[in-house]
């Protein structure tokens, strides 16, 4: 793959991860479809695109994934789908990939991993930004829901964490997909009273499901070879940042305070995969 090539996909990339945020934000503001179908819905479309492109490549979906992944990719789906209910989605991206990272951080840690003091200063740094965020005021996203985007951060870090393991990651993700159906499907029949569904939120849903996780992460697996991993943590640092962005076609306007968590979460974060790259 030529660089410009590289580039291009990497780029789509990120757009595709930035959207999940901006396509869940429009089917729970703008549609009447509840989080519980929107994340059935979506898990199934994802869960469909993955096994097709499996199937493509004439490879066998039997026998991969687990039920660990299963449960923590339902986790983060669900918990998305509910902090997103109040949440903007500028600062949703944020808290989620503060907790996607800081999980992954502290897995490490757990495991015996070692920080250095430029590492500990980022790590200090980003979870001072996450502070700012969540500090009382006018700003501040609902407590409630900026806890279930944090669970949602950490199902994901731990899903991803998980699948480092897998020898084919996009039939890894297909299995996962599939086996996360089954408590997505409880939690709907659970909810059956209050599930809504319309035009608009089934298509934000398998847009998100088959668009931006589907063909997003298949798209991720093959130019993630071709990445340094520094350079793939690093480029990941952009998904808040347009999901932000993406808010702004919603009328969600940037709030100094978000600013100014956001310079200090992701260049925390930064500082940690700079420190890292330089051990």
């Amino acid at each position: 793959m030529s660089p410009w090539r590289l580039w291009l996909a990497v780029t789509l990339t990120m757009v595709a991860f930035a959207a999940n945020s901006l396509l869940c934000r429009i089917a729970l503001t703008q549609s009447s479809i509840d989080a519980a179908s929107f994340t059935l819905l979506r898990l199934v479309s994802g869960a469909l695109m993955l096994s097709l492109l499996v199937l493509m490549r004439r490879r066998p979906l039997a026998g991969h994934g687990s039920w660990q992944s299963a449960l923590a990719l339902f986790g983060y789906a669900a918990a998305f789908s509910f902090a997103y209910l109040a949440l903007a989605t500028g600062s949703g991206a944020l808290l989620l990939f503060g907790a996607v990272q800081a999980t992954m951080i502290g897995v490490g840690l757990y495991r015996g991993e070692r920080l250095g003091t430029g590492q500990w200063l980022g790590l200090m740094l980003a979870l001072g930004g996450v502070v700012v965020l969540l500090l009382p005021g006018i700003t501040a996203p609902p407590l409630a829901s900026a806890l279930l985007m944090l669970l949602a951060g950490a199902c994901w870090g731990c899903y991803s964490l998980w699948g480092r393991a897998a020898t084919d990651p996009l039939a890894a993700s297909a299995g996962n997909f599939l086996k996360a159906l089954l408590p997505a499907l409880l939690l709907a029949l659970w909810l059956m009273p209050s599930l809504r569904v319309d035009a608009l939120g089934v298509v934000c849903a398998i847009a998100s499901g088959a668009l931006a996780s589907g063909l997003g992460y298949a798209l991720w697996y093959r130019v993630l070879p071709a990445l340094k991993a520094t350079v793939a943590a690093t480029v990941q640092l952009s998904v808040p940042l347009l999901a932000a962005l993406g808010g702004l076609l919603l009328g969600e306007g940037l709030s100094w305070r978000l600013v100014l968590a956001a310079c200090a979460i992701l260049g925390g974060i930064g500082l940690v995969i700079r420190a890292r790259a330089s051990a």
